[in-house]
């Protein structure tokens, strides 16, 4: 799930200064590339590929925190925003590595482009995979120096060009130590707490995605420490809110919505605050050797989804996404946080939780 905040975001003329720098760094690094070898080209015209077409959500936020408190330099916050896009893209590329996902929306990842292409080169159904695996761990390093490489590209001054380094190490390492829960969550046949989800959601959604972005576009436009102290905690409820959200969207949405089919994440068995609550209940022992197994069908999908809609699992998890964008919501209420900006995150923040919690 995208978060469209097009409404809250008016100059379009800042988002084209994003897709800017991000043409002018591919454009740069093909050019070494090709200088090194015809393959490494490639690695990276793949990679360019993954990150076109997005909604941008994240350089939105940066470049809406930006503007809104002041900042008066949108060249060099575009920068900045761009940053967050390649983290992102490193984030999904290693992401679909971890998940064994060959396919992102209906399309081949950078993984699957690698894995589909090997044959060809008289690769055999492992060695094609493994290419595959190879490419989308080297593609998302790419990334993730990349976004490095545009943030030390932004002109501020020495103290906020550390903390703006600050920000996105402390978005990485959160990110990271998220995944490595829902790695662990995967290899046990136990149910994690509701208390452990939503910890891993903040870790490896909120940080990155909504507190990271805000707190940079907010600390480059020279903002006081309780208007990005306001927006941290707003991220953070925000992010649980909308992982809760996509999770619901995953199980319960369309297939031309998310990209993914309906029974993806429960034939995974992703841990979520919608299965957490539903191991809680009588109906659990009706659907858990269906959870995670390889075999679920479609029809069967449809099964689980009637039964955690009758245990009241899809009710809990609604009303879960619902406090948290309320909890969110209550941090902008501060004096430090201009209205429009306040404004938009709750209008962009509650389209998210009702498009979620609509179907």
């Amino acid at each position: 799930m995208n978060l469209n905040v097009d409404y809250a975001l008016h100059r379009n003329a800042e988002l084209e200064l994003v897709e800017d720098a991000l043409q002018r760094f591919f454009s740069d690094a093909k050019l070494r590339a090709v200088s090194v070898n015809a393959a490494y080209l490639t690695l990276w015209e793949s990679l360019e590929r993954a990150t076109a077409g997005g909604k941008r959500s994240r350089p939105r936020l940066v470049l809406l925190a930006y503007r809104q408190l002041g900042g008066t330099d949108p060249a060099g916050a575009a920068q900045l925003a761009a940053a967050y896009e390649l983290l992102h893209s490193a984030l999904i590329v290693h992401d679909d590595v971890i998940d064994r996902d060959f396919v992102r929306r209906g399309n081949p990842n950078v993984s699957g482009h690698y894995r589909n292409r090997a044959p060809r080169a008289g690769a055999s159904p492992a060695a094609a995979e493994h290419a595959g695996v190879s490419a989308g761990v080297l593609a998302g390093d790419l990334a993730l120096s990349g976004a490095y490489r545009l943030l030390r590209s932004v002109d501020a001054p020495e103290a906020v060009a550390r903390r703006l380094n600050e920000i996105l190490d402390d978005a990485i390492f959160s990110s990271v130590g998220g995944e490595v829960l829902d790695i662990e969550f995967s290899r046990t046949q136990d149910m994690p707490s509701l208390e452990d989800i939503t910890k891993t959601a903040h870790q490896k959604t909120s940080v990155y995605s909504f507190e990271a972005p805000l707190q940079a576009g907010a600390v480059l436009a020279g903002a006081e420490e309780p208007a990005v102290g306001a927006l941290t905690s707003f991220g953070r409820y925000a992010g649980i809110a909308y992982q809760i959200a996509d999770d619901l969207l995953g199980v319960f949405g369309s297939e031309s919505r998310t990209g993914k089919t309906t029974w993806g994440d429960l034939r995974e068995g992703k841990r979520t605050a919608l299965l957490s609550y539903a191991a809680t209940r009588p109906e659990w022992s009706s659907i858990a050797t269906l959870i995670g197994s390889p075999d679920l069908t479609a029809s069967s999908a449809g099964y689980v989804r009637s039964v955690l809609v009758a245990c009241g699992a899809r009710d809990f998890a609604v009303n879960l996404a619902i406090e948290n964008a309320q909890l969110a919501v209550m941090h902008l209420e501060s004096e430090s946080v201009p209205d429009g900006l306040r404004s938009s995150l709750e209008r962009m923040l509650f389209a998210v939780i009702s498009d979620a919690t609509s179907h």
